[in-house]
């Protein structure tokens, strides 16, 4: 899995603070959205991964890696891939997913719309 495939899904839950101009996830979320994804805003809108109301392409995690473990672990929801942003990996994280064998790579949404995005 690498970068441009994860940008070929359709619908992203962006988990973080959507709603904060100033933070990363507010900013993915726009961008997402500007280049014809579908998105969901988990954090500070819907409450939890598991209140998405549909099938899930990609968990992008833009939070604290605290949190981002927890909603990961509360997770009951399919999804193909996540997206760990820089700042939201943690050791206890990453042990996570690989225990749990959920396909998750480290890399910016940012990038991979300037690079990937469905427009291009």
């Amino acid at each position: 899995m690498d970068l441009k495939e994860i940008m070929q899904g359709k619908i992203f839950a962006v988990v973080g603070d959507t709603l904060n101009e100033q933070k990363y996830a507010y900013k993915i979320k726009n961008e997402l959205i500007e280049h014809g994804y579908k998105v969901y805003a988990v954090g500070k809108e819907l409450p939890s991964i598991n209140d998405v109301p549909e099938e899930i392409d990609v968990i992008d995690l833009c939070i604290n890696p605290t949190k981002g473990l927890a909603l990961m672990k509360e997770c009951e929801k399919d999804f193909k891939y996540i997206l760990i942003q820089p700042g939201a990996e943690s050791d206890e994280l990453l042990q996570y997913l690989e225990k749990t064998h959920s396909p998750f790579m480290e890399g910016c949404a940012l990038v991979g719309l300037r690079l990937y995005s469905k427009r291009k």
